[in-house]
Formats: C-alpha cells, structure tokens, sequence
C-alpha cells in the first residue's frame, strides 16, 4: 500500500479521473487510468544563509505571528520560486527578513527537512558574508539577532539544530 502524504492528489489535474497507485521508476506512484497523467510530487526547494559576526555568533531571525513555528528561532531562509537561481533565492529570503544585503558563498549544509508533510522540502544552507543593508526585521520575522553556538534560543527547525549542533562541535 503506497503512503499518503498531506495534500497528495486524489484526483487527475488533467481530467479530474480519481488516482490510482502504480509501481513505476521503482516507486508507488498516484497514476491515472484515462489519461496515463503520472503525478511526479517533489519536494519543494529552500534556500537558507548562515551568516557569523567576528566573534563566531550566528545571525537568527525569531519567527513572527502567521508564519511557520511563530515564537522560534531559525537561520533566515525561504522557498526558491520557480525559475528562480538558488543563490539569488538565498540572498532575496535574507535581504527581505533580516535587511541585510549579503554575497552568498559556498553550501555548508544540505539536509531533507520533513518539519511540514503537506510540504516537503530540500534546504540548501549557504555561508554569507555581509555587504551592506541595515539589520531589522522584516517579512517573516519580528526580531534579529546574533547568538553564541553554545547559547541558541529555542530553534523552530531540526535542521537548523542540525547544522548549528555541528558547527558547535566542529564537525
């Protein structure tokens, strides 16, 4: 029996016939008897930018009202838009939560992010360097700020824990 996920389609887009499961390319996949329509669901895409001040602290922007996990702490990211370059992406998510302007660097982290089913994603963490803006919090977030590895607030994502837990023990 193949696994259902939040917000999988039930129904052909294409001519509105109900789904059914088929093994195809090595996995269960929602197919549709009338039209052959194969539904080829993947993961979103987000683009995320680590970014450390001289002493080593990370730069964390706090969640805000109406937004995913509001009340926490995460690296600013965001989703790639379609057609868009991850690395402009990046750089876009933090200009709009942060105010900074920021050249995006070599990936420091990849990781599947599972925090949202109906929603699946890859996240991309960059290294960035700041190159102007004014720090303030925008957009998703409602506050900024610079935190010492071993002294984080309560973070809203596992990857995020990840990757800051690795940096913090050095591997």
């Amino acid at each position: 029996m193949m696994t259902r996920w939040p917000g999988e389609f039930s129904f052909c887009p294409m001519c509105s016939t109900e789904l059914t499961s088929r093994h195809l390319a090595g996995r269960e996949r929602r197919v549709c008897a009338e039209c052959g329509y194969v539904h080829w669901r993947n993961p979103g895409v987000g683009a995320a930018v680590l970014v450390r001040d001289g002493e080593g602290r990370v730069l964390l922007i706090r969640r805000a009202p109406g937004s995913t996990k509001p009340g926490l702490w995460a690296i600013p990211a965001g989703y790639v838009d379609y057609g868009e370059d991850v690395r402009e992406a990046a750089r876009r998510e933090m200009q709009e939560e942060t105010g900074l302007v920021v050249e995006v660097g070599e990936p420091v982290f990849v990781a599947s992010n599972f925090h949202d089913p109906a929603k699946l994603t890859v996240g991309i963490w960059f290294a960035g360097t700041i190159t102007g803006g004014v720090l303030e919090a925008g957009d998703d977030a409602d506050e900024v700020g610079y935190f010492a590895l071993d002294n984080l607030p309560p973070l809203a994502f596992d990857t995020d824990t990840a990757l800051l837990t690795s940096l913090r023990e050095g591997t």
